[in-house]
This record gives structure tokens, sequence and C-alpha cells, in this order.
């Protein structure tokens, strides 16, 4: 963070502060009074930094802060549509366990019909039997009458294996079903909350567009279009030079330039980088 300081009085210095703003590069500028560890001829006075700069400084942090609101805006129905997307998710996951459960169910009726089937041949079989006079045909019935109770026999051990399953089922299904339906109920709390920040995020927005169109006013014509030239790519049109490179193409600039940023030029025109063309002032 860097000052730089307008003489106010020989024990007080209101001090032009800016910093880099974290995550996008951009920077923060703010004025604040501070008191002089000297006065007099003992004050050091760093190069003063020319307003239009410290205005142009204002506009680039209102524009970062407003850019930062769009993009945060912008993202809100990203989010929501993913939290949909895991509503959804876990919808299906219910279905697809209750889809579970009816097959079995589905494949337990199945069993009870062939069971039904096999009875009500083996009553046909017991009541022919009855009536036949022959040895071979009462043997031949007898005979079907056996397979007959074997197979009622397989059918039902399959039913009570079919049971078992039916019930396992029914247990885990009514447990996810419990835990999907609770996630279900925070997916649609944080799509609440998504809509209730996409509310206030559009109100900061709209003030943060205020800020910027204020912060654009006391600037001339010209210097708005440099910086609008720079400002419109998504980069920091207002950069320092450090050890005589841009801060922003981070190239050693030429002396010209270095003499401008130090206000040292005779037709007062805001530097620029020779290399990447941003507007940059002196730090260091």
């Amino acid at each position: 963070m860097k000052g730089k300081m307008s003489r106010e009085s020989p024990a007080v210095a209101r001090v032009f502060f800016i910093k880099n703003r974290p995550g996008n590069g951009l920077l923060l500028a703010y004025t604040r009074e501070i008191p002089l560890t000297g006065v007099g001829a003992q004050a050091k006075w760093p190069v003063m930094l020319a307003p239009v700069l410290e205005k142009l400084l204002i506009l680039q942090d209102r524009d970062a802060k407003r850019l930062g609101l769009e993009a945060q805006l912008k993202a809100v129905p990203r989010d929501i549509s993913a939290v949909e997307a895991k509503i959804a998710g876990e919808k299906a996951a219910i279905e697809n366990a209750r889809l579970e459960l009816r097959e079995l169910e589905s494949g337990k009726k199945l069993i009870e019909t062939e069971i039904g089937s096999a009875e009500g041949k083996l009553a046909k079989y017991r009541t022919q039997q009855s009536l036949v006079r022959k040895n071979d045909e009462f043997q031949a019935l007898g005979h079907e009458i056996e397979t007959t109770q074997a197979s009622i026999g397989e059918w039902e051990g399959k039913e009570l294996e079919v049971m078992y399953k039916i019930d396992e089922a029914k247990k885990k299904f009514a447990a996810a079903e419990a835990e999907l339906k609770a996630n279900i109920a925070g997916h649609e709390s944080r799509i609440r909350t998504l809509h209730e920040r996409e509310t206030s995020l559009a109100a900061e927005l709209k003030a943060s567009q205020a800020e910027v169109a204020t912060a654009r006013g006391p600037l001339a014509e010209g210097e708005l279009k440099l910086y609008d030239r720079i400002a419109t790519k998504g980069l920091p049109a207002c950069v320092p030079i450090r050890g005589g490179k841009c801060g922003g193409c981070h190239l050693k600039v030429s002396s010209e330039v270095e003499s401008g940023a130090r206000g040292k030029t005779s037709d007062g025109k805001l530097a620029t980088c020779d290399q990447c063309g941003r507007l940059v002032y002196w730090e260091s």
C-alpha cells in the first residue's frame, strides 16, 4: 500500500491510499488524514499524484466493484441450475429405489400366480385320481400330483426369498427416502437463499452503477476515452510504475513515460505505458 500526500498543514497530511484489490489486480483508492512525523524542512514529501489520476483511480475502484457485482449476479442463475440438478438427482434416486421395490412386489405377484395355478392343477389331479378305476391311470395321476406338489414347494421357497428381499428393500427405501428428502429440503432452501442473494446483488449493482456514474462526472471526455479504451478490455486502466516497469505489462517504460508519470511534462498530458498503453503513475 502506498500513500501520495498533498500538503494541508505543517503537521497533517491528507494521504491518498492505493492498494491492490485481491483477486482481480485492480486498485482500491481512498484518502485519509494522518499526522506527519516531521514538519517544515524535515518533512519528506513524495511525488504528488495528479488530481486527475486520483479521480481515475477512484473510478477504477468503483468499476472494479461494479464488475465484481455483475460477475456474482451472472453466476446466480448457474448456481441455481446446479442446485436444481442436484434436486433432480435426489428425486431420481428416490424413484429408482421405489422402482426396485415395485419390481420385487411384481415378482412376488407372479410367484403367487404360479402357486395358484399349480394348486389348481393339484386339486384337479386329485379329483381325477378319485374317479379312475384303472391302476395305471391312478399311478400316472399320482405322479402328476407329486410333480405338482414339488413345483409348489419350489415356488413357495422363491416366494419366501422374495418376501425377505421386499422387507429389506422397504427398510432401505424408507431410510433412503428420508435422507434424500432431507437433502432436497436443503437444496430447496439453498435455492431460496440464492434468489434472495440475486435480489440483493441487483440492488447493490444498481447502487454501484450510480457510484460509477458519479465517479465519471468530474472527468473530461478525453480522460474518460483513455480510461475506457483499456477498462473495456477487463484490464486495470491505471497502474503504477515500479522500478521503472509498468505495473500492468511489467515491461520497462521509456524515460519519457517515466518523466510523464512523475508529472514532469510541460503539456500536462496523462502518461501512458509505451508498451501496453495503460495509464501510469509514479510509485517508486
